[in-house]
């Protein structure tokens, strides 16, 4: 008896087959049975893909046996459903043996395909799938046992291979790599497709020639039977196949909704991208560019939404600034991005999945733009601060050489304000000196503008079209007229009023230096004509130098006589008030002037080459009276910019320490910030030399410098003291009580201890103490003494000192 009839055409005999010689609710069986195994392989292989190591062996193991034992149910349960009219029966051994082949091509091909990603890893896989698929289906027919001879045609059977490789090798290549329930389903039903088509070409390849003489083995497994066992074992395998997959799938949403939670608790945004377009994105991105999730993904992010500030590779790591473009319009915004390929569990180099940090740069540069202004400018007033006028000076003389308009220089002192500073209080002060910029702005025009040197005196710096001095004493007029009227306070008007100084320029110098020198000159002779009124630089004034001269001819012998003492003023912890060190401040008693302060002798010591020699023997005292402490206190010096460009300051400094025996630990050297711009490199080889000894260095009067930022980016500082001008003025004037917040905020952010200048009230010391300031120094915690005047602070037995009574702590201005 034939199985399928020999001589139609192929597809003839196929559905011939199928219709006449097949029990068709079992092969609707077997198709359901096929296609849900093989869409659970998928299921499971998109798993396996994701994982790694052990775990990778054991979705690898379970797939096989999915797909296997789905192979071998639907090939039996079809054969269960093959109907030809005699007894028929089924090997154990081979029955067995099949199914072994089913799992083990099974789990070899899914192994090659998911080695790499590629098309023809796919391809590969699925040819050894189809092959299995092959090798099962014969060996399972191997086993079938029936009353007759089978009969093979050979060109079916190679047909049956065929549509079973082709199957399997486009549901791997079309569908291996899908991640959606959708993509597995496709590739199951690829997969299914190529099995049953397998299955009925290849029982169309056989013909049964009955045989009475053969006997069919009562032992050999009935129909029912391998029924039965096929569909519990199958069964069993997809339902666990299917549960280790729902299981795993749950896990998986799990993580991913911690991950997603984590991901939108961050202040950067993060953004997934794969092709260029956005995949996936957290909450903080979102909101940077104004767009739901939904919006976003698919979008394209680079040039249409993201653009970088410099074009070049986007390479792993590495930091780059650019602009991000909201969704819906608007200012765009600065960021800076690092990008990092994303390990999805897949190879690296082949997921395409790339993750953005987008970091939100407004507030920086806000900051950074708020500090560099605060550097630039008074804290009080606002108008540049010294520094700042250094440098817009210089360009104003360079504009005035190259466009042939004239140019001048006023010194503008406040007259009446100490009366009023000391009647009325600092806040009375600082109400006069606000008001004076104001109107200081007001009679200035653009491209004239003021400054503020400090305390009560400006400058002002007219570039003018006109003739000289015609225009500067016009302007000169209108100042003090302006500054002439009241000032209101409290429902009160303070006097005030002015004096001037006035310099030309190239007539009373051709640098700067020079012409604020010459106006400072005719300022003080202002004064002395009653004040109120403004004067010109004239070169009698130049009794003021030879005057000059005189003191520096004193200071050179006050130097060798040993006229000069050293002071010591405490510096103390903010968190308990304990001492923990002094800085150094030379003071000169004159033998018939009495004491003059170092405001007078260390500009004329820089002026005529003396500060060197000064500078030495301030430090070696110092370090000598350190040395003689009982308790390991810290001594602060001051560097003048001579001395800090000085090539052998470096080895001065280690030959001191040496002689004396001090610890380099306990010597702090103290610069200020524009010493540094002479010869900037040389003043940073000079302080690494010096850090390398072991010595500590500290930024002094940081904040009216104008590159402060940059400083302290080039040369990492031990400390950095902020100018008393703005400790003065805590709670006396907003800005000035923001500024010391955001230094303090800064050498918190930085790690460098913040010691705060020209503390005098308990007012300040609570409110450095809060904002965590490390150490201060000021009349309320101690004035400069001779050295034999800290014994209670250096003895080893010694109490800390009482602290002075409240009379003797009150605000005053300090000269040194």
């Amino acid at each position: 008896m034939s199985g399928c009839d020999p001589w139609g055409r192929c597809v003839l005999k196929f559905l011939t087959c199928l219709t006449t010689q097949h029990d068709l609710r079992l092969v609707l069986i077997a198709g359901l049975v096929c296609l849900a195994g093989c869409f659970t392989t998928f299921r499971l292989y998109s798993r396996m893909r994701g994982a790694r190591g052990v775990v990778r062996a054991a979705w690898l193991l379970l797939t096989g046996l999915v797909a296997g034992s789905s192979v071998w149910a639907t090939h039996f349960i079809a054969m269960v459903a093959f109907t030809p009219g005699l007894k028929t029966g089924y090997s154990p051994t081979g029955t067995l043996l099949s199914l072994m082949i089913a799992v083990l091509f099974m789990g070899g091909g899914f192994a090659v395909a998911s080695a790499q990603r590629s098309t023809t890893n796919d391809f590969a896989g699925g040819v050894l799938l189809g092959l299995g698929v092959a090798a099962m289906h014969y060996m399972g027919m191997s086993a079938f046992v029936t009353q007759g001879h089978l009969v093979w045609e050979h060109a079916t059977v190679g047909l049956s291979a065929i549509l079973g490789v082709s199957g399997a090798t486009a549901a791997l290549v079309l569908a291996g790599q899908a991640r959606s329930a959708r993509g597995q389903a496709i590739g199951g039903g690829l997969l299914c497709l190529g099995i049953v088509a397998l299955h009925f070409t290849g029982m169309s390849a056989i013909t049964i020639v009955p045989d009475a003489s053969v006997a069919v083995p009562d032992q050999l497994l009935s129909g029912g039977m391998l029924t039965l066992a096929v569909g519990s074992i199958t069964s069993m395998i997809i339902l666990g196949g299917l549960g280790a997959v729902a299981i795993e799938s749950q896990t998986s949403r799990s993580a991913l909704e911690r991950i997603r939670r984590l991901a939108n608790a961050a202040y950067e945004g993060l953004v997934v991208v794969q092709s260029g377009r956005i995949n996936d994105a957290n909450a903080a991105f979102c909101d940077l560019v104004g767009a739901e999730l939904s919006e976003l993904v698919g979008r394209p992010l680079l040039g249409a939404i993201l653009t970088f500030d410099e074009s070049g590779p986007n390479r792993e790591g590495v930091r780059r600034e650019g602009k991000l473009r909201p969704i819906a319009g608007g200012r765009e915004i600065p960021v800076e991005v690092f990008s990092r390929l994303m390990d999805d569990g897949a190879r690296v180099e082949t997921s395409g999945l790339t993750v953005l940090a987008v970091r939100d740069l407004r507030e920086r540069r806000a900051a950074e733009e708020k500090i560099r202004y605060l550097a630039e400018h008074d804290g009080l007033t606002g108008l540049p601060n010294r520094n700042s006028l250094q440098t817009r000076l210089a360009a104003a003389i360079e504009r005035v050489e190259a466009s042939g308009e004239s140019l001048s220089v006023i010194c503008v002192d406040l007259d009446h304000f100490k009366e009023a500073n000391d009647q009325h209080g600092h806040v009375a002060g600082d109400a006069i000196l606000v008001e004076a910029a104001r109107r200081l702005q007001l009679t200035v025009q653009a491209p004239s503008f003021a400054a503020r040197l400090g305390g009560d005196e400006f400058i002002v710096v007219q570039i003018a079209g006109g003739d000289q001095p015609g225009a500067a004493a016009e302007l000169a007029g209108a100042l003090i007229e302006r500054l002439s009227a009241p000032a209101p306070y409290a429902g009160q008007e303070l006097a005030l009023g002015a004096s001037l100084g006035v310099s030309l320029y190239p007539d009373d110098g051709r640098t700067a230096e020079a012409l604020m020198a010459n106006a400072d000159m005719a300022l003080y002779r202002a004064k002395e004509s009653g004040r109120g009124v403004y004067r010109f630089f004239k070169r009698e004034m130049d009794d003021s130098i030879r005057e000059r001269r005189n003191l520096a001819r004193d200071l050179r012998q006050g130097i060798a006589d040993g006229e000069l003492i050293v002071h010591y003023q405490p510096l103390a912890r903010a968190t308990d008030g304990e001492v923990c060190g002094f800085e150094a401040l030379a003071r000169w008693k004159h033998p018939t002037r009495g004491m003059i302060p170092p405001l007078e002798f260390i500009p004329v010591a820089e002026e005529n080459g003396l500060i060197g020699a000064l500078g030495e023997w301030v430090l070696r005292r110092a370090c000598a009276d350190a040395a003689s402490w009982e308790k390991p206190l810290r001594i602060a010096v001051n560097l003048s910019p001579i001395q800090l460009h000085n090539p052998a300051l470096p080895s001065l400094v280690h030959e001191v320490l040496i002689s004396t025996g001090l610890s380099p630990s306990r010597l702090e050297l103290e610069i200020t910030e524009s010493a540094l711009f002479k010869d900037y490199q040389r003043a940073l080889d000079n302080l690494r030399r010096l850090k390398a000894l072991g010595v500590r260095i500290a930024m002094d009067d940081f904040g009216t410098g104008f590159s402060s930022l940059s400083t302290l980016q080039s040369f990492p500082f031990d400390k950095i003291k902020i100018d008393k001008s703005f400790v003065e003025n805590i709670h006396r004037h907003d800005r000035a009580t923001v500024i010391v917040r955001a230094v303090l905020g800064l050498g918190r952010s930085l790690e460098i201890p913040v010691v705060a200048e020209g503390v005098e009230t308990e007012e300040q010391i609570l409110f450095l103490r809060g904002e965590n300031c490390t150490e201060l120094q000021g009349y309320a915690i101690g004035r400069p003494a001779p050295v034999d005047a800290l014994a209670a602070w250096t003895m080893a037995t010694a109490g800390a000192p009482a602290r002075q009574p409240a009379e003797t702590r009150r605000a005053v201005k300090r000269s040194a």
